[in-house]
Protein backbone atom coordinates (compact mmCIF):
# COMPACT_ATOMS: atom_id res chain seq x y z
CA UNK A 1 0.00 0.00 0.00
CA UNK A 2 1.21 3.91 -0.48
CA UNK A 3 1.19 6.46 1.67
CA UNK A 4 0.48 9.62 0.44
CA UNK A 5 2.00 12.61 2.74
CA UNK A 6 0.23 16.08 1.80
CA UNK A 7 -0.25 19.22 2.97
CA UNK A 8 -3.67 21.17 4.44
CA UNK A 9 -5.80 20.09 1.11
CA UNK A 10 -7.35 24.10 0.60
CA UNK A 11 -3.76 25.56 -0.14
CA UNK A 12 -1.41 22.62 -1.29
CA UNK A 13 -1.64 22.95 -4.85
CA UNK A 14 1.54 20.63 -4.99
CA UNK A 15 -0.56 17.98 -3.21
CA UNK A 16 -3.34 17.57 -5.10
CA UNK A 17 -1.70 17.13 -8.43
CA UNK A 18 -0.20 13.14 -7.73
CA UNK A 19 -3.17 13.03 -5.63
CA UNK A 20 -5.00 13.39 -8.74
CA UNK A 21 -2.40 10.72 -10.51
CA UNK A 22 -2.57 7.94 -7.23
CA UNK A 23 -6.64 7.96 -7.85
CA UNK A 24 -6.43 7.36 -11.22
CA UNK A 25 -4.46 4.36 -10.72
CA UNK A 26 -7.50 2.81 -8.52
CA UNK A 27 -4.51 1.60 -6.34
CA UNK A 28 -4.66 1.50 -2.05
CA UNK A 29 -3.09 3.84 -0.58
CA UNK A 30 -3.17 5.77 3.16
CA UNK A 31 -3.75 9.62 2.87
CA UNK A 32 -1.89 11.70 5.85
CA UNK A 33 -2.31 15.10 6.29
CA UNK A 34 0.36 17.54 7.51
CA UNK A 35 -1.32 21.05 8.93
CA UNK A 36 0.74 23.85 7.15
CA UNK A 37 1.50 27.02 8.09
CA UNK A 38 2.08 26.47 11.69
CA UNK A 39 5.13 26.49 14.17
CA UNK A 40 5.60 22.85 13.75
CA UNK A 41 4.86 22.13 10.17
CA UNK A 42 8.46 21.94 9.10
CA UNK A 43 9.48 19.34 11.70
CA UNK A 44 6.75 17.35 10.75
CA UNK A 45 7.60 17.21 7.13
CA UNK A 46 11.16 16.89 7.78
CA UNK A 47 10.48 13.51 9.33
CA UNK A 48 9.16 12.46 5.97
CA UNK A 49 11.30 13.90 3.21
CA UNK A 50 14.66 14.91 3.27
CA UNK A 51 13.68 18.30 1.21
CA UNK A 52 11.77 19.30 3.95
CA UNK A 53 8.58 19.83 1.38
CA UNK A 54 5.34 17.81 0.69
CA UNK A 55 4.00 15.75 -1.41
CA UNK A 56 5.29 12.46 -0.25
CA UNK A 57 5.10 9.32 -1.49
CA UNK A 58 6.06 6.29 0.47
CA UNK A 59 5.87 2.42 -0.44
CA UNK A 60 8.21 -0.39 0.46
CA UNK A 61 11.73 1.53 1.26
CA UNK A 62 11.29 4.15 -1.42
CA UNK A 63 10.45 7.23 -0.74
CA UNK A 64 9.58 9.87 -3.19
CA UNK A 65 9.17 14.23 -3.40
CA UNK A 66 8.27 16.54 -5.77
CA UNK A 67 4.97 16.40 -7.29
CA UNK A 68 6.21 15.59 -10.70
CA UNK A 69 8.60 12.71 -9.55
CA UNK A 70 5.74 11.15 -7.77
CA UNK A 71 3.41 11.23 -10.47
CA UNK A 72 6.01 10.05 -13.24
CA UNK A 73 6.77 7.19 -10.58
CA UNK A 74 2.77 6.76 -10.64
CA UNK A 75 3.14 6.26 -14.65
CA UNK A 76 5.87 3.81 -14.26
CA UNK A 77 4.20 1.44 -11.54
CA UNK A 78 0.87 1.47 -13.22
CA UNK A 79 0.95 1.64 -16.92
CA UNK A 80 -1.87 0.31 -17.39
CA UNK A 81 -3.72 3.61 -15.76
CA UNK A 82 -2.24 5.69 -18.85
CA UNK A 83 -1.47 8.06 -16.85
CA UNK A 84 0.64 9.08 -20.25
CA UNK A 85 -0.70 9.17 -24.30
CA UNK A 86 0.40 5.75 -25.65
CA UNK A 87 1.60 7.65 -28.37
CA UNK A 88 5.11 9.09 -28.49
CA UNK A 89 4.57 12.89 -30.32
CA UNK A 90 1.79 13.07 -28.09
CA UNK A 91 3.07 12.01 -24.69
CA UNK A 92 5.81 14.52 -25.28
CA UNK A 93 3.84 17.43 -26.05
CA UNK A 94 1.70 16.62 -22.93
CA UNK A 95 5.21 15.73 -20.87
CA UNK A 96 6.05 19.64 -22.06
CA UNK A 97 2.30 20.66 -20.69
CA UNK A 98 3.27 19.02 -17.41
CA UNK A 99 6.68 20.48 -17.10
CA UNK A 100 5.60 24.19 -18.01
CA UNK A 101 2.99 24.17 -15.22
CA UNK A 102 5.81 22.73 -12.92
CA UNK A 103 8.50 25.37 -13.67
CA UNK A 104 6.16 27.87 -14.33
CA UNK A 105 3.78 30.62 -13.80
CA UNK A 106 5.21 31.83 -10.85
CA UNK A 107 2.81 35.60 -10.83
CA UNK A 108 -0.49 33.23 -11.10
CA UNK A 109 0.81 31.10 -8.07
CA UNK A 110 1.60 34.19 -5.98
CA UNK A 111 -1.62 36.41 -7.14
CA UNK A 112 -3.92 33.74 -7.50
CA UNK A 113 -2.82 31.32 -4.29
CA UNK A 114 -4.89 28.07 -4.09
CA UNK A 115 -8.15 28.32 -1.89
CA UNK A 116 -9.61 25.49 -3.18
CA UNK A 117 -13.00 25.68 -1.63
CA UNK A 118 -13.32 29.42 -1.53
CA UNK A 119 -14.79 32.07 -4.33
CA UNK A 120 -12.52 35.12 -3.67
CA UNK A 121 -12.78 38.20 -5.65
CA UNK A 122 -9.83 39.03 -8.05
CA UNK A 123 -7.17 41.03 -7.55
CA UNK A 124 -5.93 43.66 -9.60
CA UNK A 125 -3.44 41.70 -11.60
CA UNK A 126 0.06 42.40 -12.56
CA UNK A 127 0.48 42.20 -16.79
CA UNK A 128 3.10 39.43 -16.04
CA UNK A 129 0.11 37.41 -14.51
CA UNK A 130 -2.17 38.55 -17.05
CA UNK A 131 0.03 37.07 -19.28
CA UNK A 132 0.37 33.90 -17.59
CA UNK A 133 -3.38 33.48 -17.35
CA UNK A 134 -3.40 33.96 -21.29
CA UNK A 135 -0.95 31.56 -21.97
CA UNK A 136 -2.26 28.81 -19.86
CA UNK A 137 -6.14 29.55 -21.25
CA UNK A 138 -4.14 29.39 -24.97
CA UNK A 139 -2.25 26.03 -24.00
CA UNK A 140 -5.83 24.27 -22.64
CA UNK A 141 -7.55 25.56 -25.89
CA UNK A 142 -4.80 24.42 -28.37
CA UNK A 143 -4.60 21.02 -27.03
CA UNK A 144 -8.49 20.43 -26.48
CA UNK A 145 -9.29 21.43 -29.97
CA UNK A 146 -6.49 19.31 -31.29
CA UNK A 147 -6.46 16.07 -28.81
CA UNK A 148 -9.31 16.05 -26.12
CA UNK A 149 -11.44 13.35 -28.34
CA UNK A 150 -14.15 11.87 -26.64
CA UNK A 151 -13.01 11.92 -23.10
CA UNK A 152 -12.42 15.39 -23.14
CA UNK A 153 -9.19 16.03 -21.61
CA UNK A 154 -5.97 17.48 -22.38
CA UNK A 155 -4.85 14.86 -24.32
CA UNK A 156 -7.93 12.72 -24.86
CA UNK A 157 -7.62 10.41 -22.05
CA UNK A 158 -7.02 11.53 -18.61
CA UNK A 159 -2.74 12.02 -18.05
CA UNK A 160 -0.44 13.84 -15.63
CA UNK A 161 -0.87 16.70 -18.14
CA UNK A 162 -4.42 17.40 -16.33
CA UNK A 163 -2.88 16.05 -12.82
CA UNK A 164 -0.23 18.98 -13.05
CA UNK A 165 -3.30 21.93 -14.02
CA UNK A 166 -5.58 20.38 -11.85
CA UNK A 167 -4.73 23.07 -9.28
CA UNK A 168 -5.05 26.20 -11.85
CA UNK A 169 -8.77 24.96 -12.69
CA UNK A 170 -9.00 25.42 -8.62
CA UNK A 171 -7.90 29.12 -9.02
CA UNK A 172 -9.42 29.80 -11.99
CA UNK A 173 -12.56 28.86 -9.84
CA UNK A 174 -11.99 30.53 -7.08
CA UNK A 175 -11.35 33.88 -8.65
CA UNK A 176 -13.75 33.38 -11.19
CA UNK A 177 -11.52 33.97 -13.94
CA UNK A 178 -13.15 34.54 -17.75
CA UNK A 179 -12.81 31.42 -20.55
CA UNK A 180 -13.96 30.68 -23.59
CA UNK A 181 -16.76 27.84 -23.69
CA UNK A 182 -14.40 24.54 -24.74
CA UNK A 183 -12.08 25.54 -22.20
CA UNK A 184 -14.82 26.53 -19.71
CA UNK A 185 -15.88 22.65 -20.37
CA UNK A 186 -13.00 21.08 -19.48
CA UNK A 187 -12.40 22.87 -16.08
CA UNK A 188 -16.19 21.70 -15.35
CA UNK A 189 -15.16 18.53 -16.03
CA UNK A 190 -12.25 18.38 -14.24
CA UNK A 191 -13.73 19.60 -11.17
CA UNK A 192 -16.37 17.11 -11.17
CA UNK A 193 -14.11 14.44 -10.75
CA UNK A 194 -14.24 12.00 -8.12
CA UNK A 195 -10.38 12.99 -6.85
CA UNK A 196 -11.24 16.88 -6.93
CA UNK A 197 -14.89 16.43 -5.14
CA UNK A 198 -13.07 14.48 -2.55
CA UNK A 199 -10.27 17.14 -2.46
CA UNK A 200 -13.23 19.35 -1.75
CA UNK A 201 -14.73 17.87 1.03
CA UNK A 202 -11.69 17.76 2.60
CA UNK A 203 -11.16 21.04 2.28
Amino acid sequence: MYTLIVGTQEWSSWSLRPYMALMATGAKFQLKVIQLRRPESKSAILKQSPAGKVPVLKFGAVTVWDSLAICETLAERHPKAGLWPKDAKLRAKARAYAAEMHSGFPDVRNQLPMAFASRLPMPDLKPETSDQIDRIIAAWDEALKKHSGKDGFLFGKFSIADCMYAPVVSRFTTYGVKTPKRVKGYMEKVWALPAMQNWLKAS
